[in-house]
């Protein structure tokens, strides 16, 4: 068992959640019991995941997705009555890091995602809400469109979304998981010759194809699956507490 407490502080710094001008609250959101012996990990803090993790026996639900966003009605009813109503009842505690946890350089979502793809960080950029999110780097052996896409699908268990407008031979490429096309613009001005993320837009088509760079869109849950588990396993082997990964499906 860990205190709650040391556990929220010790995340908090490994992740630098104090650096970063999120969308919502990072670290502790919903403070259930003191001490902490089980762990649920999970990409969104959904009614499903929540319902595993009492079933489980948990005493805390780590995510990369959690609650109170800006712009989001403050209103505890519906849904989110539902979901906060379940955490209080069973003295869960709800843990959220969303840009923190993209960011980190071996726990991190875009870490994780160029290990399963076999990409080498080379650097990074997209700075706007704290330090620089997408990274970028070069590929051993240059790649077709059609190989790298067949990489993305093993790798990530779907096939993701294609748009070709770069170069035969992909050498370059630039990644950052989620819903980061906004970043496309840039990785072509650096002279990527691709970039991959989680979701696409209507402009992110002419995007791509007029600047000559190739998208690849491979699921925001799909590309985002393996930061949270690899904090769980480091936070269960840190403080010898169990930890289990609930991977609740989500097409997009």
């Amino acid at each position: 068992m860990v205190s709650l407490r040391e556990l929220v502080d010790y995340c908090d710094q490994l992740l630098e959640a104090d650096g970063f001008q999120d969308y919502c609250p990072n670290g502790l959101q919903v403070e259930g019991r003191a001490d902490v012996g089980r762990v649920v990990s999970g990409v969104t803090a959904s009614q499903a995941l929540i319902d595993a993790a009492a079933q489980r026996g948990a005493d805390l639900v780590l995510v990369h997705h959690g609650f109170f966003w800006k712009g989001e009605d403050a209103r505890i009813t519906g849904m989110k009555r539902r979901r906060l109503g379940t955490l209080l009842a069973e003295q869960l505690s709800l843990l959220a890091y969303h840009l923190p946890l993209d960011a980190h350089p071996e726990l991190g979502n875009n870490a994780q995602l160029a290990r399963r793809l076999g990409l080498s960080e080379q650097g990074r950029f997209g700075a706007g809400a704290g330090p620089d999110l997408a990274c970028f780097g070069t590929l051993e052996t240059a790649l077709t469109v059609t190989d790298l896409s067949a990489r993305i699908g093993d790798a990530l268990g779907r096939q993701p979304q294609c748009i070709a407008g770069g170069p035969q031979a992909i050498r370059s490429v630039g990644w950052c998981t989620g819903a980061a096309q906004s970043y496309l613009e840039e990785a072509a001005r650096r002279g990527l010759d691709a970039f991959i993320s989680g979701e696409i837009s209507e402009p992110t088509v002419h995007i791509a194809r007029e600047y000559g760079i190739h998208y690849f869109a491979a699921g925001h849950h799909a590309t985002e699956r393996y930061g949270v588990q690899a904090l769980g396993e480091h936070l269960a082997g840190k403080f010898a507490i169990e930890h289990t990964f609930i991977d609740i499906d989500n097409p997009v």
